[in-house]
C-alpha cells in the first residue's frame, strides 16, 4: 500500500471514528459523551480560528463557545450525518458574532502616550472654559448659548430645552450639529498629532 492509500485510509477511519463520537453524543447527550465530541473536535476549532487570524487565547475562547452552544443546542440537529457541517457553521457565524463585536469597541487611548501633544495644564482655573469660549467662535450665538450651558454648566438637555423654551430634540440637534462643526477645526489638530 502506497503512502498515499495509507493517508487516504486513515482520513477515513479519522472521520468513522468522528462520525461514531458524534453519533454517540447526539443519540445520548451527557458528561462523558460530551467530553469525547469535546477532545476531538475542540481542537479542530482551535485550528479553524486561527487558520482566520485570531490569536491563540481567542481562538481556544471561541472554540469553547462553539462547543457550548453544541451542547446547549445539539438536539435540534435532525439529520446527525450533518453534525460536523453543523458545528463548523455555529464556528464560523462565532466567528463573525466576534469580528461584528470587534469593530463596534471604540479604541482606547493611553494618556500616556499622547501628553506630548497635550498643552501643559493652565494655572488658570478659568483656562479650560477660555479655551472652550474660543472653539464657540466657530459658532452661531444659539448654539454658543446651548453648548455652553451643555458643557459648561453642565446642564441636561431638558433644563436646556426648559430655559431656552425649545423642544428637547432643538437642543440635541445643536448640540450634535455644533460638535459635527466643531470636528471639521479640530480635525487638524488631530492629524499632526496622528503624524508625529
Amino acid at each position: 500500500m502506497g503512502r498515499l492509500d495509507r493517508k487516504d485510509a486513515n482520513q477515513a477511519m479519522k472521520e468513522l471514528l468522528e462520525c461514531e463520537i458524534a453519533e454517540r453524543f447526539l443519540e445520548k447527550a451527557d458528561e462523558q459523551s460530551f467530553g469525547e465530541v469535546f477532545r476531538v473536535f475542540s481542537p479542530q476549532l482551535v485550528a479553524f480560528f486561527r487558520k482566520r487570524g485570531h490569536e491563540k487565547g481567542i481562538a481556544e475562547d471561541l472554540a469553547q463557545e462553539v462547543m457550548l452552544t453544541v451542547y446547549r443546542k445539539a438536539a435540534q440537529l435532525r439529520d446527525h450525518k450533518l453534525f460536523r457541517a453543523w458545528l463548523f457553521k455555529v464556528a464560523r457565524n462565532a466567528a463573525c458574532r466576534h469580528f461584528a463585536q470587534r469593530t463596534r469597541e471604540v479604541p482606547t487611548v493611553d494618556v500616556a502616550e499622547i501628553s506630548d501633544f497635550v498643552p501643559a495644564p493652565a494655572h488658570s482655573p478659568l483656562a479650560p472654559a477660555a479655551e472652550f469660549e474660543d472653539w464657540m467662535k466657530f459658532l452661531d450665538a444659539q448654539e454658543r448659548e446651548t453648548m455652553m450651558l451643555r458643557f459648561i454648566e453642565e446642564w441636561e438637555y431638558h433644563e436646556i430645552a426648559a430655559a431656552q423654551a425649545i423642544p428637547i430634540g432643538t437642543v440635541q440637534w445643536r448640540v450634535f450639529n455644533s460638535k459635527k462643526k466643531l470636528a471639521s477645526h479640530l480635525r487638524p489638530v488631530r492629524d499632526l498629532e496622528m503624524a508625529a
